[in-house]
């Protein structure tokens, strides 16, 4: 069987403020640059080539 994971530690002090602000300031991206990432995951999709 597979190890189980760990509970993700809680994040507190100096951490904890940083993570809420940039919560805060999150940056939306434009419709081009997600069409280019979507299309990056399209090509990377078809060129992968896992045996199962």
């Amino acid at each position: 069987m597979a190890t189980p994971i760990k509970p993700t530690p809680i994040l507190t002090g100096r951490d904890s403020i940083r993570f809420a602000k940039a919560m805060e300031n999150v940056q939306k991206i434009s419709p081009e640059r997600r069409k280019e990432m979507q299309e990056a995951y399209e090509w990377s999709k078809r060129i992968a080539n896992f045996p199962l």
